[in-house]
């Protein structure tokens, strides 16, 4: 593991009860989830330019060909973005209350949880805070994987199955555990 986390920003809340996000921002998420509930949730896999379109429409940042399973779940598309040949496979959770990005050719297997907000647990009102998380290119995030606001997994890393990542994770490393905790180095790739 590399450096920690990088600082949250808390988000305006008199108390637990109020939302951190402004009325037009709340009626695009609800218009959000019906629409991917009704348009593509339902669709089978070669149906991947469909959904691309429709993450497009709501904002998503997506260069080159992603892939985005029928299953995979994303909070708020506007705060996605996604490189060539990126995978957000089945039942992955892209919980985008900050930015997160996902590089090209890495893959977030079944299940695997990037989550860019916490709460500020010091405080009555548990403000939201959030922090991007950026996953560089070529990583595997194996299934049931849990990775932290703002969390930086580098290039070619390796995060093991049902690991919590709560650091930045150094390029071509392998990590595993809870907390994730470096097992070993990714070999280099063939020439």
């Amino acid at each position: 593991m590399s450096s920690p986390a990088p600082s949250l920003k808390t988000h305006a809340q008199a108390t637990p009860y109020d939302s951190p996000w402004t009325f037009r921002q709340r009626v695009a998420a609800l218009i959000w989830e019906y629409v991917w509930a009704l348009l593509c949730s339902w669709t089978p896999k070669p149906l991947n330019p469909w959904r691309l379109f429709i993450l497009r429409l709501f904002g998503a940042k997506l260069h080159g060909t992603p892939f985005v399973h029928q299953r995979a779940r994303i909070q708020l598309p506007w705060n996605l973005t996604m490189h060539h040949r990126a995978c957000l496979g089945d039942r992955a959770n892209a919980y985008t209350l900050a930015p997160i990005v996902i590089g090209e050719g890495a893959t977030i297997a079944q299940e695997a949880y990037l989550c860019s907000g916490t709460h500020d647990f010091a405080s009555p009102a548990l403000p939201l805070q959030t922090s991007p998380i950026h996953v560089g290119k070529d990583v595997f995030v194996g299934a049931r994987a849990f990775i932290l606001p703002g969390v930086t997994i580098g290039d070619r890393a390796i995060v093991g199955a049902c690991a919590v990542v709560t650091k930045n994770v150094a390029a071509s490393a392998i990590v595993a555990g809870n907390p994730a905790k470096v097992t070993g180095q990714r070999t280099p790739p063939p020439c």
